[in-house]
């Protein structure tokens, strides 16, 4: 009975997002998560191997950002993000031990929140700089004022997860989706994509999953 009431309060927690795989996509509605045969939309933006612009965005300790300030980095992983979805909630811890162990590996994390505020309050800039201080997050928590640079990328998630690797003077994509195969729980994560990603690059070999689909909520725009 605990092991119910445990599992119905996860879904209900979910409620307020869209979850998509490559085959269906669940969607929420009225509180309940209806399963349809739609296909998952097509995604815009970079593809592997492409070069990845760089950005000047505002963070929550109101400093401006960009990928050229980190001049010992070997390369990047930029995960769009933000408070309120339960998806990206539910990844917050496992994103700073990502930061904890690769940054000092030249690849830290560089975290976008793409929502338009007035779209989701809950994602506003002063909310933004209390998730953060609350979470702990050790590294740039930065604003997509505008939304400009959600769609270059092509994020349609959060969160949503753009490995790059400096390649003469470029940042290149080289790894795009979720952090791992399990939303849900991190202890029963079979499979680090991100990790596996990073640590290839690290010893110079091929990434063997360049892709996978990105599992959260959809980005907020004003309509």
């Amino acid at each position: 009975m605990k092991k119910f009431l445990a599992l119905a309060l996860f879904a209900a927690a979910f409620v307020s997002c869209k979850k998509e795989n490559t085959t269906t996509t669940n969607v929420v509605n009225n509180d309940t998560i209806t399963k349809t045969e739609e296909p998952a939309a097509e995604r815009t933006g970079y593809n592997i191997g492409d070069e990845a612009t760089d950005f000047s965005l505002k963070g929550t300790d109101d400093k401006i950002y960009s990928l050229a300030q980190f001049a010992d980095a070997k390369g990047f992983i930029v995960i769009f993000t933000c408070n309120h979805c339960p998806y990206a909630k539910a990844y917050e811890e496992r994103i700073v031990a990502l930061d904890a162990k690769y940054k000092s590996l030249g690849y830290p994390i560089i975290a976008i929140n793409p929502n338009d505020p007035v779209a989701q309050p809950e994602d506003s800039f002063d909310l933004m700089k209390t998730r953060a201080k609350e979470k702990g997050f050790t590294f740039p928590y930065l604003i997509d004022e505008g939304q400009k640079i959600y769609p270059q990328y092509g994020a349609t998630k959060t969160p949503h997860v753009f490995v790059l690797q400096k390649e003469n003077g470029k940042n290149i994509v080289k790894y795009i989706g979720a952090i791992d195969n399990n939303y849900e729980n991190a202890n029963d994560v079979t499979e680090k994509y991100v990790e596996a990603a990073v640590d290839a690059l690290l010893k110079n070999e091929p990434i063997k999953q360049t892709e996978t689909v990105a599992i959260g909520c959809t980005i907020k725009v004003k309509e």
